[in-house]
C-alpha cells in the first residue's frame, strides 16, 4: 500500500517528464515555436547588459546623442529590457531652440524619432567619466546622481558597450571634465574581468584615434571584443551633413550621424541578428566607413579577443523579429538594400565649423541670428589658431633642434610610456595655455612625445608659461571649460 501511495504522488511529475520528452523529440516545431524555443535558451545563457554613452553637448554635437538614442531602439526592438540598458547622454539636443523638431532626433535623413522612450539615467552634469566606470563595474555606492541604475551582471551575462563622441591620441571627450584617458579606461575594464562578474563584452567605439585606446593596452583574455571608427592616427568621420549626399532636412543645419555609428546601427536595422555574427558585421562596417577608400572614411579596427567575433550579434543586441527572414548566403546577405552610402562625409572636428557657417549662410541679413552664427564661427577658428600655434610655440621651446624630439610611439605601441606624465603635461598646458576642447585633443600624441622624451614637470610648466603669457579670458579659458586632466 505504500508502494502505491509513493506511485500516486510521483506521477505528475514521471508525467510532465515523459511529456516534455515526447515534445522535444517527436514533433516538428514550427518556426515561431523555434524562436521561442531560441529565446528560451537565451535566458539560460546569461542577462544582456548594454551602456551607451553620448560624450559630448551643444547642438553641433547633434549626431552623438541621435547616434545612442538610435542604439536604444535598436536594443529595445531586440527585447533587452531597459532595466539592463543603461544611458548616458547631456540631453540638450531634444528640446534645443535649435532643433527644428522640438522633442525629436533623428539619425538619418528620413528617419524616425529615436528619442522617444529613451531612459535618461545620466543626464547633463551627471555625464562623469567617474559615473560610467561605477556603473560598469556595478558599484552602486560610487554613483553621484542619476537614476542609480549599474551594470548589475553575473558570471553568465553579456555585456555591450557603446560610446560615442570627439576624441583624440589616448583620449575621449566627455561634456563634463575630466576626460577619459586610455589607461583609466582598460583598468576598469580589468578590474571588471577579475571580479568575474561577466562571460564576454563587446565594445563598440566611435571617436577621432579611437584605435589609440586600445592599441597595445587591450590584452587578450579578458573576454572582451573592441572596434573602433578609426585606426590609432585617423579622424572618424560625421555623416548626413548639409551638403552631404544623402542630406538632412533642408531645415537642419548639422550632421544627424557619425560614419561608424551610422554603418554598423542601419545594419542592425534590417540583418537577421541571430544569423549574423559580429564578424560579418565587421567587415560590412568596415567597407561603408572606409567609403571606398576615399578621402572622406576611416579604417575600422579590431581588438582583444577576437575569437569573440564569431558570436552572433543577438548575443548582446538582441534582434528584431521583423528581421528573421534576412539570412545570411556564403557570410553575405541574402537580400540587397540600399545603403545610403556616403560619397562625401565630415570630419569630426569639423561639424561645428559647418554648422556655424550653414546657420551664418541661412540667416536673414542683420539678424541676430547672423550676427550671432558669425561670432561663434569667429571664436571656434580663433581658439584652433590659438591651440595649434601655442603647441607649437612650446615644442620649439622644449626641443630648439627638432631633431631630438622622438618619434611617435611604434605601431602596436601604447601612446606613452608614462600616463600620470601626460595628465601632468595636459594640465600644465591648459593652466597657462587654456583648454584643449573638442578639437585640441588631436595634440595628445604632441604632448605624449614630450613624455617619452624624457621633458620634466618644471620643464612643461616653464615652456607652457612662456608660450602663453597672458591667460585666455574667452569661453575657452579653462577656468570655465575646466581642465582634461
Amino acid at each position: 500500500m505504500h508502494r502505491y501511495a509513493i506511485l500516486l504522488l510521483l506521477a505528475p511529475l514521471i508525467v510532465a517528464v515523459v511529456h516534455a520528452r515526447v515534445t522535444a523529440d517527436d514533433f516538428i516545431r514550427l518556426p515561431s515555436d523555434k524562436l521561442d524555443s531560441v529565446a528560451v535558451e537565451d535566458d539560460s545563457l546569461g542577462t544582456r547588459w548594454a551602456v551607451l554613452l553620448a560624450g559630448s553637448n551643444g547642438y553641433w554635437n547633434y549626431r552623438h546623442q541621435a547616434d545612442v538614442c538610435h542604439a536604444y531602439q535598436i536594443l529595445k526592438k531586440g527585447g533587452v529590457k531597459d532595466e539592463n540598458i543603461v544611458v548616458f547622454m547631456y540631453d540638450d539636443i531634444a528640446n534645443n531652440e535649435e532643433n527644428p523638431r522640438p522633442g525629436v532626433i533623428i539619425n538619418s535623413p528620413d528617419g524616425d524619432d529615436v528619442y522617444h522612450g529613451v531612459p535618461k539615467d545620466y543626464t547633463g552634469e551627471d555625464v562623469t567619466v567617474d559615473n560610467f566606470f561605477a556603473v560598469l563595474l556595478g558599484n552602486k555606492s560610487a554613483v553621484k546622481g542619476g537614476s542609480g541604475k549599474v551594470v548589475s551582471s553575473g558570471p553568465n551575462d553579456h555585456i555591450f558597450v557603446y560610446y560615442t563622441d570627439h576624441g583624440g591620441p589616448g583620449v575621449l571627450g566627455m561634456p563634463t571634465n575630466p576626460y577619459m584617458y586610455a589607461n583609466d579606461l582598460i583598468e576598469v575594464l580589468k578590474k571588471k574581468h577579475a571580479s568575474g562578474t561577466y562571460k564576454s563584452m563587446v565594445f563598440y567605439l566611435e571617436a577621432c584615434e579611437s584605435g589609440s585606446i586600445f592599441e597595445g593596452l587591450l590584452p587578450e583574455g579578458l573576454n572582451i571584443y573592441a572596434t573602433t571608427a578609426s585606426g590609432p592616427d585617423e579622424n572618424s568621420w560625421g555623416t548626413y551633413c548639409p551638403g552631404d549626399y544623402p542630406s538632412p532636412p533642408p531645415e537642419y543645419d548639422t550632421c544627424l550621424g557619425d560614419l561608424y555609428s551610422v554603418a554598423w546601427m542601419e545594419d542592425c536595422d534590417v540583418h537577421n541578428l541571430r544569423t549574423e555574427t559580429i564578424r560579418q558585421q565587421y567587415h560590412l562596417v568596415k567597407e561603408r566607413t572606409s567609403n571606398g577608400n576615399a578621402y572622406y572614411g576611416s579604417h575600422v579596427m579590431q581588438y582583444g579577443d577576437l575569437q569573440l567575433s564569431n558570436d552572433e550579434v543577438y548575443l548582446y543586441l538582441g534582434a528584431n523579429p521583423k528581421n528573421q527572414n534576412f539570412t545570411f548566403v556564403d557570410g553575405k546577405p541574402s537580400t540587397s538594400r540600399s545603403s545610403s552610402f556616403s560619397s562625401k562625409a565630415v570630419n569630426q572636428r569639423d561639424a561645428d565649423l559647418l554648422h556655424f557657417w550653414h546657420k551664418y549662410r541661412k540667416a536673414p541679413e542683420g539678424s541676430v541670428r547672423k550676427m550671432e552664427s558669425a561670432k561663434q564661427f569667429a571664436e571656434a577658428m580663433s581658439h584652433r589658431m590659438h591651440i595649434d600655434s601655442s603647441i607649437k610655440l612650446v615644442e620649439n621651446l622644449l626641443f630648439p633642434m627638432e631633431s631630438k624630439l622622438l618619434p611617435p610611439a611604434p605601431a602596436g605601441q601604447p601612446l606613452v610610456h608614462d600616463w600620470d606624465c601626460l595628465k601632468t603635461f595636459v594640465r600644465s598646458f591648459e593652466t597657462h595655455c587654456g583648454s584643449l576642447s573638442q578639437y585640441g585633443m588631436k595634440h595628445m600624441r604632441t604632448i605624449a612625445n614630450f613624455c617619452n622624451a624624457g621633458i620634466t614637470k618644471d620643464q612643461m610648466t616653464e615652456a607652457s608659461s612662456q608660450a602663453c603669457p597672458t591667460f585666455p579670458s574667452n569661453s575657452w579659458s579653462s577656468l570655465t571649460n575646466g581642465f582634461s586632466s
